[in-house]
């Protein structure tokens, strides 16, 4: 791939300083330029477009294991994980119900004093103990915010 394009930039190259060796340029030299840009973009568009999903994708990874991190530490501190009703908010808030922890950290566990949202906007899932054999889990919908889907509207899972 970067060999084709180092081919198609030193063809446009040696066209440029064709094209200022002449007093005006042909229709035919324009044709051509313009369609070698038009073909670079049509390669080129599509790669560079899916960046942001994948990027949303990977941040919505690294953030769980961020919770990951923080809920390990919690369960560290009080003998057990929070509730999936005390939910994630137990990382930046100590929790009023029960299992009330006894050795909660006083600046939380997190550096926010927020539950981040995932990259979509929305809350984060978080279930304890978790359905598939985990202590907990923690889920986010994706892109189109509804349970299931493929490619960028696949669930993000931390068990998996």
């Amino acid at each position: 791939m970067n060999r084709f394009f180092k081919i198609i930039i030193n063809r446009i190259t040696a066209l440029i300083h064709e094209l200022r060796s002449k007093a005006g340029i042909t229709l035919i030299e324009i044709m051509i330029a313009i369609t070698i840009i038009a073909i670079i973009g049509i390669v080129v568009y599509p790669m560079i477009m899916d960046l942001p999903q994948k990027a949303r994708i990977q941040a919505a990874k690294q953030q769980m294991l961020s919770f990951g991190l923080a809920l390990d530490r919690y369960s560290l501190d009080n003998g057990f994980y929070p509730t999936t009703e005390q939910g994630l908010q137990a990382l930046v808030q100590k929790p009023d119900s029960e299992p009330s922890p006894m050795n909660y950290n006083e600046g939380g566990y997190m550096k926010s004093k927020n539950v981040p949202k995932d990259p979509w906007g929305r809350e984060y899932i978080y279930v304890s103990p978790g359905e598939n054999g985990n202590d907990y889990e923690i889920m986010s919908f994706g892109a189109d915010g509804q349970e299931g889907g493929e490619g960028k509207n696949a669930d993000i899972k931390s068990w998996e």
